[in-house]
């Protein structure tokens, strides 16, 4: 499916999870494709109040956060959905046990295209294009 060409809110449904990297928009009509007692996690925002406690911020910047996210969170309870924000960080720990993995072949990568480093303008331009159907990677050797 396309979500650029498809209203894919009104295609799909009964979903337990959706993950969502994209906008704001995105993520509202994603609550659209859950059931209920599903889970909405946005790795693009915004940022939910368990997300500042578990980063340890102060008040004001907790209740900052809290008034970010207050639309989303509320839309999401009135379709008995959970929301959560996930902030993405390196973890050598996982990127090790990811590694095993694909090195075992569970987890298979999709790469599109590759890109001498020398074309890295060209790569940007193709990834920009939004045709890409998987990883666009740039190999330095």
């Amino acid at each position: 499916m396309d979500y650029k060409k498809q209203d894919f809110e009104k295609v799909l449904s009964g979903y337990d999870v959706v993950l969502n990297s994209l906008d704001g928009k995105t993520l509202e009509k994603s609550l659209a494709v859950l059931k209920a007692g599903g889970k909405l996690i946005s790795i693009s925002g915004p940022p939910d109040p368990d997300f500042a406690k578990a980063q340890g911020l102060t008040w004001i910047l907790r209740q900052v956060l809290r008034l970010l996210s207050a639309s989303i969170r509320r839309k999401a309870r009135g379709e008995r959905i959970g929301y959560s924000f996930l902030f993405m960080r390196a973890n050598g720990e996982q990127l090790r046990e990811l590694a095993s993995l694909i090195d075992a072949g569970t987890i298979r990568p999709v790469v599109d295209r590759t890109f001498p480093f020398e074309a890295t303008n060209e790569a940007l331009a193709y990834v920009e294009t939004g045709r890409a159907k998987g990883k666009v990677v740039v190999t330095l050797k």
